[in-house]
């Protein structure tokens, strides 16, 4: 396929993004071209937009940015063999290498060599976009398209709560935002005895019981490290979802959790974070797992599942609809934190 397509472009290195007319890729060997029905913003998207010390030292404008997505294969390589044009898809947005230790043992979603999709290369801000046939995932037909543009955000949640035992245990989901709040939802689904959700955004804390937090916590109105106690008879939480990334709020979490208990951090801390790992690491016999990505495809099949017996309510999160045009709407409200999932649509 040829000709132009509009498209959501990081054009400098600063802050912002313009919209413009760019030729619609071209695929190469492995590759399929896919007609986007639905894009949704990423934290990492509004870390590009904004232009921070991470994006500076990590991509390379001019180019399409954007990595959420779900729409329809119009174009496949002679290789293609998984998928056909017509079917409806999304993406694992992490492209690896098949050749590190860490992929010839299978461990794909920790791959020493990965590009993301929208980051390392062109993304899904636009009309079309090219991915290795290799990512993709096939959606069931009635799986609406703002629903199939989440799976890979909450693949990150699925991963965090879920690389570990939490039925009948408590949970603590420390952040808000868009992913934090999936976890909220997976824990409960899971079978957590409770979940407890902090944040400073009372909008966001309004979503977190929504998606089933059994207790809020306004972390400047209450101590999250009493409150905490408070609530499991003394002994901590079972289990810390850390998605903040804010170096006072990881400190509560690790002070929170219980003796023996495990802490899943998904957050990526800009500013360096200080930890008593004697006290509240070491002598607790505390498990900590850093989250990256999702299991390739493990935790998909999770995802997908979880989805099609209804057991988590996505729709609920999606709060913003909105056509590509109206981007700077989208990003607004990701700055202001007055929103869950924002939804572009490229092509209407």
């Amino acid at each position: 396929m040829s000709g132009m397509m509009k498209a959501l472009v990081k054009h400098h290195r600063g802050g912002g993004a313009q919209l413009k007319e760019v030729p619609i890729p071209v695929i190469g060997e492995g590759e399929v071209l896919i007609k986007v029905k639905a894009t949704s913003i990423c934290g990492t998207d509004v870390h590009i937009y904004n232009w921070d010390d991470w994006s500076a030292s990590r991509v390379n404008p001019p180019y399409v940015f954007g990595h959420e997505f779900a729409g329809e294969v119009v174009e496949v390589s002679k290789s293609a063999t998984r998928v056909k044009v017509g079917d409806y898809v999304s993406a694992e947005t992490h492209i690896v290498c098949h050749r590190c230790p860490q992929c010839l043992t299978g461990q794909y979603h920790i791959c020493d060599n990965t590009k993301i999709i929208g980051v390392d290369t062109q993304g899904c801000f636009a009309q079309y976009v090219a991915v290795p046939e290799e990512n993709l995932w096939v959606n069931p037909a009635t799986l609406p398209a703002d629903i199939a543009s989440i799976q890979e955000p909450m693949g990150n949640a699925v991963h965090t709560v879920l690389n570990g035992d939490v039925t009948s245990k408590s949970v603590a989901v420390i952040g808000c935002g868009p992913i934090g709040l999936m976890a909220v939802a997976v824990a409960k689904a899971a079978g957590a005895s409770q979940v407890l959700a902090f944040d400073l955004n009372p909008y966001r804390l309004q979503l977190a019981k929504d998606m089933g937090a059994t207790t809020v916590i306004h972390s400047d109105e209450e101590d999250p490290v009493t409150v905490a106690k408070q609530k499991t008879n003394g002994f901590g939480v079972d289990v810390v979802c850390e998605m903040s990334g804010h170096p006072l709020a990881m400190d509560q979490g690790f002070k929170m959790v219980a003796n023996g208990g495990r802490v899943a951090i998904l957050s990526l801390p800009v500013k360096p974070v200080t930890l008593d790992v004697t006290n509240d690491i070491v002598f607790k016999g505390v498990y900590v797992q850093g989250i990256t990505g999702r299991k390739m495809f493990e935790t998909w099949q999770q995802v997908s599942r979880l989805l099609e017996a209804n057991q988590v309510n996505m729709q609920s999160l999606i709060t913003h609809h909105l056509p590509l045009e109206e981007f700077e709407q989208g990003f607004a409200l990701m700055n202001e934190g007055m929103c869950g999932k924002v939804v572009l649509y490229p092509n209407e």
